[in-house]
């Protein structure tokens, strides 16, 4: 991959975007579970890496494939942070109260819901844990995952789209629903 500095950001700035934005895409949208949001968040993240790139001052990106995804991470973050603080404020606003033993209770449920999802990940077929693994914990690209595992990106994409769906049906049925 070509190395990015002031002289040439603008020649390899599109081909940085053919090859990332559909990684970024569904790194943003498995953190948000929101289509819009993640391809908000996707939109910004490249158009903050586009600014940074055209600064003076910076020195030059080594590694574009992990600055695009600290971006997208940070965004990602700013947008939880705003989401919570809404939330809180509207919570807040209809009377409840943060210190009481129900949000108490509250949290403690969400951490539970945390933990059965992570452990659910455990009950689903090697195939489907071994790309969801690569994709989400080790944020590999579908094409990367398919060079590992020697499969075409069409099929890498189905079964983590496949394995994100039954990790549903796993934790619908473990919740009773």
């Amino acid at each position: 991959m070509t190395e990015v500095n002031k002289q040439n950001y603008k020649e390899v700035f599109t081909e940085y975007y053919e090859e990332f934005s559909d990684a970024i895409f569904r790194y943003c949208y498995f953190q948000t579970s929101n289509r819009e949001k993640a391809l908000d968040l996707t939109q910004d993240t490249f158009i903050k890496t586009w600014e940074y790139l055209g600064t003076a001052d910076k020195e030059d990106i080594k590694n574009i494939k992990a600055f695009l995804y600290k971006v997208a991470r940070n965004l990602i973050i700013d947008y939880r942070r705003k989401k919570k603080s809404e939330s809180l404020d509207n919570l807040q606003e209809k009377g409840f109260d943060l210190t009481s033993e129900e949000s108490e209770i509250m949290i403690k449920e969400e951490q539970f819901e945390a933990k059965m999802a992570i452990e659910s990940i455990e009950d689903l077929d090697r195939k489907y844990k071994e790309v969801i693994f690569m994709r989400f914990v080790e944020d590999m690209s579908v094409k990367e995952i398919a060079h590992i595992l020697k499969k075409n990106e069409n099929n890498i994409s189905v079964m983590i789209h496949r394995g994100i769906d039954k990790l549903k049906d796993i934790l619908e049925n473990k919740n009773g629903k």
